[in-house]
């Protein structure tokens, strides 16, 4: 597992072993979500709820968001989110919280522009965190879901909209945005 592109490229990042508490996002995956997500950013406020190893926020801030906060309740993932940060020299452009990630959503206060939602498959936990976040974002900000292939999530929660899907194997992403934000 690596960084793909930017201010970090190509710096490996570790992971816990097996995947009964963290499963890394692919490359192939990574790549297709930022490529996705690629002008909203740079200079973006970034959540990374369900953080696992924090590839993505760590990827995130790599192509230039201003800030990722990473949340992750397993205290031995947490540590190599730490490391990682530590390990590309993010770290004074993260928060990393060990605590639930529904505990997170009901005090965070509003300012998000990026979430990046990568929770365990089949838990229902994607569609009870999205129900969260809508008092917590920016206008025009995403939220970038990944998820297990055949996940049907809701057109809407609350003011954000589903924008598109796409399916990569047996994963898929969704994408949904605020109002206000530039269709691309």
């Amino acid at each position: 597992m690596r960084v793909i592109t930017g201010e970090a490229r190509g710096k490996k990042l570790s992971a816990l072993e097996g995947d009964e508490i963290t499963r890394p996002t692919t490359d192939m995956v990574k790549e297709a979500m930022f490529s996705i997500i690629q002008f909203d950013v740079p200079e973006a406020s970034v959540l990374d709820l369900f953080a696992g190893s924090g590839q993505l926020g760590i990827e995130a801030l790599s192509r230039g968001a201003a800030h990722c906060v990473f949340v992750e309740r397993d205290r031995n993932a947490l540590a190599v989110v730490k490391q990682n940060i530590m390990s590309c020299g993010f770290n004074n452009r993260s928060r990393v919280l060990n605590m639930d990630a529904f505990e997170y959503l009901r005090v965070a206060k509003k300012g998000i522009d990026i979430v990046l939602l990568d929770p365990p498959y089949r838990q229902g936990l994607i569609g009870q965190a999205i129900k969260l976040l809508p008092g917590l974002l920016n206008e025009g900000a995403t939220v970038i879901c990944e998820h297990e292939k055949g996940l049907e999530l809701d057109e809407r929660y609350g003011a954000l909209t589903k924008y598109r899907s796409y399916r990569y194997g047996k994963i898929s992403l969704t994408v949904y945005k605020m109002p206000g934000s530039e269709e691309s």
